[in-house]
């Protein structure tokens, strides 16, 4: 009767009385995990099978799987112990927690293992193992507890929060590489508890560990908000070239879902003494909206800018920014400025007026014809008495007062 009134609750859709259309409530937000399930002769057992051989009480178990005769463990009862669910799941529980504290390596091993899965049903105290774990005698165990951290994080960052902390700063690569991906699979779902994390990080002296973590912010860039800004604000300030290098990366990114804070961040970077974060600088400024007041002073003052480079690509927007004769008047007023030979051609040429100074075919060009009447139109306007350009104008009507040809002769 339970799992008959679950079925139906998870069914159940609102409709509206009216139309007995369903009624939208939202879209429901998921998080992502990396777990998949686990496969092995253990499945050949039944859940109290399981548990009996998990917890010791039975020694060994012989099941067919896959057409073999397999003689299982108490380490294979424990990889089981996902299985374990609903009603099962204290005693999965329970079970676990022994295994974590067993002298044997091998359990050991595959209580870390199913940990991730077992956590979903119950959690309590198995993060305190995995922490204790990552620093046992075995190197077999340390290996799946820093697997186990990996693949938990993304789903239990408060579980795993201070264990992650430890191992990003770890100097063995062995230990710190899991924590790094896990804190990466992390972006993905709790961009928030990430962005502690980096916060954290980038306050360290170790450039090391500023770099990788300026690394993950094209990660949270989207989805983390104001944290997420200040922290690229931060990392832009960093004495490390590499850690702003990485951190004007997100600039463009930025100025498509935030354009003035990326406006803002961008006036700091395009001054930047290192030429690869002002690189990346001016691709975020082609890539905002020209429109934008601020980004048009932006560019205009990058004009100006004391690197020939910058003053070349914000040259080369002028053109999108302003009309004719604006871009004009701008272009000799830098000209007045600029050293740069090849920039003083390329800003005289904007300064050029065919219609003023070209050849006479240039400026011809802005004389020429207009384009013809057509015919219907001009017999139109013909009999209504309208001239149509200079060759076709209509006999002028003859006037009952004007004087006739003897008269005038007369005169």
């Amino acid at each position: 009767m339970r799992s008959l009134i679950g079925t139906m609750v998870r069914e159940y859709i609102a409709r509206d009385p009216r139309t007995g259309l369903p009624i939208s409530t939202g879209r429901r937000q998921t998080r992502k995990t990396n777990k998949k399930e686990r496969i092995g002769p253990w499945l050949e057992c039944t859940r109290q099978e399981l548990h009996d051989l998990s917890t010791g009480q039975t020694e060994h178990l012989t099941v067919n799987w896959n057409g073999d005769r397999h003689t299982l463990s108490r380490a294979d009862g424990v990889q089981g112990l996902g299985r374990l669910k609903g009603v099962w799941a204290d005693r999965a529980h329970a079970s676990l927690l022994l295994a974590l504290e067993s002298d044997d390596a091998d359990v050991r091993v595959a209580a870390l293992e199913v940990l991730p899965t077992v956590a979903e049903q119950r959690s309590d105290e198995l993060f305190d193992w995995l922490s204790v774990l990552l620093d046992d005698d075995d190197v077999r165990v340390r290996q799946a507890a820093s697997t186990c951290l990996e693949q938990a994080a993304p789903t239990f960052p408060s579980g795993v929060d201070s264990s992650l902390a430890q191992e990003l700063r770890s100097t063995i690569a062995a230990r710190s590489e899991p924590a790094w991906r896990g804190l990466k699979a992390l972006t993905e779902t709790w961009p928030e508890v990430v962005c502690d994390h980096i916060d954290e990080l980038l306050l360290i002296d170790d450039v090391r560990l500023r770099r990788k973590a300026s690394k993950l912010l094209r990660n949270i860039v989207q989805r983390a908000g104001a944290m997420g800004w200040d922290l690229i604000s931060w990392a832009l300030n960093d004495a490390d070239a590499e850690v702003r290098r990485n951190a004007s990366q997100t600039l463009s990114s930025l100025s498509k879902k935030e354009p003035r804070i990326a406006i803002m961040l961008t006036e700091r970077a395009i001054l930047d003494s290192d030429e690869k974060v002002r690189n990346n600088a001016l691709r975020a400024i082609r890539s905002m909206d020209t429109d934008d007041s601020r980004a048009r002073n932006l560019i205009m003052n990058g004009a100006r800018h004391p690197n020939a480079v910058v003053r070349r690509s914000c040259i080369e927007m002028l053109p999108m920014l302003l009309v004719e004769d604006k871009l004009r008047i701008v272009a000799t007023e830098l000209l007045q400025t600029e050293t740069n030979a090849e920039l003083k051609k390329m800003l005289t040429e904007m300064t050029f007026d065919a219609s003023i100074e070209g050849t006479e075919a240039e400026k011809n060009a802005f004389l020429s014809p207009a384009l013809p009447v057509p015919a219907l139109e001009r017999e139109v306007a013909h009999a209504q008495g309208k001239a149509v350009g200079l060759g076709n104008a209509p006999p002028e009507p003859l006037r009952l007062d004007a004087p006739r040809d003897d008269d005038v002769q007369d005169a």
